[in-house]
């Protein structure tokens, strides 16, 4: 299993502008093949702070993900918010165990 996990920021008088094009690349790319989550938050107590975590079940699968029409899109709408720090990282893992 590939997890993506991390942050990125953008400025609180942007959220709003943003959330049609989250909401967009948060469904096309949950349909996508080998996704098990993708998912965005923002954080309680730092509204402006986005955190993000995915699971894929292939490294193959994330990156046929980087591929798809809808990226181009989603990178666009980020960049007009005034996307920025973005700090995202990539973690190999097992099935996990249960807490």
């Amino acid at each position: 299993m590939i997890i993506v996990a991390g942050t990125f920021r953008v400025p609180e008088d942007q959220i709003e502008a943003l959330m049609p094009a989250a909401r967009a690349i948060l469904a096309a790319s949950r349909k996508e093949a080998g996704c098990v989550v993708y998912s965005y938050a923002f954080d309680v107590e730092d509204r402006g702070l986005i955190r993000v975590y995915e699971e894929w079940e292939s490294r193959a699968h994330l990156e046929a993900h980087f591929q798809q029409p809808h990226m181009g899109p989603w990178r666009e709408a980020a960049s007009a918010a005034g996307a920025y720090d973005r700090d995202l990282k990539i973690y190999e893992a097992d099935d996990g165990t249960p807490v």
